[in-house]
Order: C-alpha cells, then structure tokens, then sequence
C-alpha cells in the first residue's frame, strides 16, 4: 500500500475497535500499556500503567508529577506507547507530544478512584527512595489521620497526561513473519495541536 491520505478519525477508530476486542476476551488489563520516555541526558525508561481514557485529542494517563516520568517529560515531553495483546499477536505502538491534561479533567478522574488510592497518591513520593515498607506505612497512616473520613482531594503533584500523537501503527502478527503493519502519521503544529492530515500506507514486516 503506497501513502495515502486517511480521514482523520479513522486511526482512533481502529484503536477503539482493537481495544474492544482485547476489552471482550475478559483478559486482565487490555488497557496495559508501556510507557517510554527519555529525560535530557537521552536516557531511556519505560513502565506499565494503563490508559484510562482516548479521543481524537489523544490518549491519557494518570500519575504523579514529581516521579520519573514526570520529570522526564518536564525535560523531554514526547513519548511512545506500546499495547500488546498476545491472544491476538496484535501489537499498536503510538508517538507523540505529551501534555498535562487540565486540572478540571484530573480531579474529575481522581474522584472516581477507590478512597485508598486516593490516599496512597498523597502518602507516596513516587520514585522517591524510602527507607522501607513500614516508612510507607506510616506515611499513610499521616495522611489517614490528616483526611480523617473527609474528601480527599486532588494532590497538586498529581494529574493526568495526554499524548497527542503524530504516529500510530497496528501491527498484526501472521505466519511466516509476514506481519501486517499500517503507519498512520501527521505532522503536528508547534505546540503539539494536531498540525495537518493522517497519512497512512503499509510497512514490512
């Protein structure tokens, strides 16, 4: 397949219907996903935390500011995602600019997530060394204490982040490494807003 132009929502749309067919198999997590990012001295990291949300915006996830990550991409902000789902040996791996999401659509998430995890958000200075288990035990009971049985609210250190992609491929795993893998790019402007159409054409395997 030779480049082409491809209507803009067609990428997401295609995501959406892989996501749902690994979301229908019952397996643990199909929201899984890898993420890599480099910090200023070119030093790559990569981790598993799970997408908690996607449109033609791009796609979100939730931590803490202050770990690595974060200051990665303070220093950095472009990352890579990379879903596998080994019952289908379907893989998508995406690319883009990142950015915080607003403080608004954060303290919306936040609300939604079990009260001990909300307080395991402030107790933890994520990435930080610790002196062992019982020292992240007591800093959970300060933070027990602080909240008592009211809200607790959003950490200023703790928020969402969307990556809003210039490259998206689907790969598809077939016999005799004759995989099937469609790159689906667009430029983006200057500060990382969508900056023109989706091109997509076929890769080899």
């Amino acid at each position: 397949m030779s480049e082409m132009t491809a209507p803009y929502g067609e990428p997401f749309e295609r995501f959406r219907e892989v996501l749902a067919e690994a979301e229908a198999t019952g397996m643990a997590d199909p929201n899984a996903m890898v993420v890599s990012t480099v910090d200023g001295e070119a030093q790559p990291s990569s981790r598993v935390v799970l997408l908690k949300g996607f449109d033609e915006r791009g796609f979100v996830f939730y931590t803490n500011y202050e770990s690595r990550k974060g200051r990665e991409l303070q220093e950095n902000p472009r990352a890579a995602l990379v879903f596998y789902w080994a019952p289908f040996d379907r893989q998508v791996r995406i690319e883009g600019v990142v950015e915080r999401t607003s403080r608004a659509e954060s303290a919306a998430y936040f609300a939604t997530r079990p009260r001990g995890s909300r307080l395991g958000a402030w107790a933890s200075r994520q990435s930080a060394p610790v002196a062992g288990r019982k020292a992240l035990e007591r800093d959970l009971a300060v933070v027990e204490e602080r909240f008592g049985e009211g809200e607790v609210p959003l950490p200023d250190f703790w928020g969402g982040y969307r990556l809003v992609p210039d490259a998206i491929e689907f790969w598809q795993g077939r016999p005799s490494r004759l995989h099937d893998r469609l790159l689906y790019r667009r430029p983006l402007a200057a500060e990382g807003e969508p900056g023109g159409a989706w091109t997509r054409e076929r890769l080899a395997p």
